[in-house]
């Protein structure tokens, strides 16, 4: 049986993007940034691999066992769902929605009357830094803590002692249905535990997306009767009517536990991962030294998977966006991804810098030997 191990590396950027420059990203590189700042990785497997092939990354060689290049995204937008539909084909042509001065009053007051409560915030802010300015003032009145940053997120931060998940992810569900008429990308719940003064986000976030509005790999293949599992938060950007199955990770180490169980003795045909602490953790908070540590975790991982898999296999790694966390900015980075597909016995290649990310979901639909109809080029003649 055929298997494809898709791995996003949530925020791993590999070089300013062409058009860089209108997103206000000019000098960025989340990777070969990272790799300066600590003055040189040692990442054994990114190495192997040949992510220093890609880019200039202080540590790495350029010699390589896989295939690899960088790709640029077409999409309209700079973040997580924009990414990860174009890495599954499909492009998005109307930007979603941001509110760098806070939500419409209008929203605001559709939303708390359905609801029952009241937002406190509606700010453009780091998620740890308004759960510490307003969380004292939220355990005492049950207002809900409301921000943004500079993608298209709703975003909502509640204690668990004030709200349990359940009431939490309610809210967020109404919260969507209003969202969709300002086409704003995410709503996220952002629940934290506790107490004043040492507050902590927990892993019990959940994205509620907008449903793909066209056909995506997820949905192809699907259609096409090759089984789906998704792992991280691949059910929050798609939903979940074309995964066969689907699971929320507790962290980058969990999500790597769960894909090593799937290589190991599993039986989808695409499993599709997400990896989030770099961009959750590290890239929005401008740590680049919590960035490495988060590497170091993720290429040990990914080290185990290249040993496990078997010779029908296929594994490709890459990224979303950039987050580049030296570059002054808590908010996403308009970069290159990595493109990095690896088979037992393959011959190594290097295809440059490549325009799109669907030329992921073109070379996948090709390993399960279907009709791309996705607008990139299948690679897997190289790999």
């Amino acid at each position: 049986m055929k298997r494809c191990f898709l791995v996003v590396i949530d925020s791993l950027g590999v070089g300013e993007a062409p058009d860089a420059k209108e997103y206000g990203d000019e000098g960025v590189n989340t990777l070969g940034n990272v790799a300066k700042h600590i003055n040189g990785v040692d990442l054994p497997t990114f190495d192997k691999l040949g992510f220093g092939k890609i880019t200039s990354v202080l540590g790495l060689g350029t010699e390589h066992t896989a295939t690899v290049g960088r790709l640029s995204e077409i999409s309209i937008g700079n973040d997580s769902t924009t990414g990860h539909w174009e890495i599954a084909g499909l492009v998005t042509t109307q930007e979603f929605q941001t509110f760098p001065d806070g939500f419409p009053t209008e929203l605001i007051n559709k939303i708390e009357d359905e609801i029952n409560y009241k937002f406190i915030g509606n700010i453009h802010a780091s998620g740890t830094e308004i759960i510490k300015d307003l969380g004292e003032q939220h355990m005492e009145t049950k207002e809900l803590i409301l921000y943004t940053s500079g993608d298209s997120v709703f975003q909502i931060a509640a204690h668990t002692d004030i709200y349990n998940l359940e009431e939490l992810y309610r809210i967020c569900e109404i919260s969507r249905k209003h969202c969709n008429e300002y086409n704003i990308g995410r709503v996220i719940a952002r629940p934290f535990k506790g107490p004043i003064n040492a507050f902590e986000r927990t892993y019990d976030r959940k994205d509620f997306g907008m449903n793909p509005p066209g056909e995506t790999l997820i949905s192809y293949l699907s259609k096409n009767n090759i089984k789906t599992y998704g792992i991280g938060k691949i059910s929050d950007l798609f939903g979940t009517e074309f995964l066969s199955s689907f699971v929320h990770t507790e962290g980058d180490q969990n999500g790597i536990d769960y894909l090593l169980k799937e290589v190991e003795s599993g039986n989808n045909e695409l499993t599709f991962v997400n990896l989030v602490d770099l961009d959750m953790l590290y890239g929005h908070r401008e740590d680049p030294d919590g960035y490495y540590k988060g590497l170091q975790i993720i290429d040990k991982g990914i080290s185990s998977v290249v040993e496990k898999l078997k010779d029908n296999d296929l594994l490709i790694l890459t990224g979303d966006h950039g987050t580049d966390p030296t570059d002054g900015k808590t908010d996403h980075s308009r970069e290159y991804v990595p493109f990095v597909a690896y088979r037992n016995n393959c011959v190594a290649s290097y295809i440059g810098d490549i325009e799109g990310f669907a030329n992921i979901a073109s070379t996948v639909s090709e390993f399960f030997n279907l009709e791309n109809i996705f607008p990139g080029k299948s690679f897997l003649n190289q790999i």
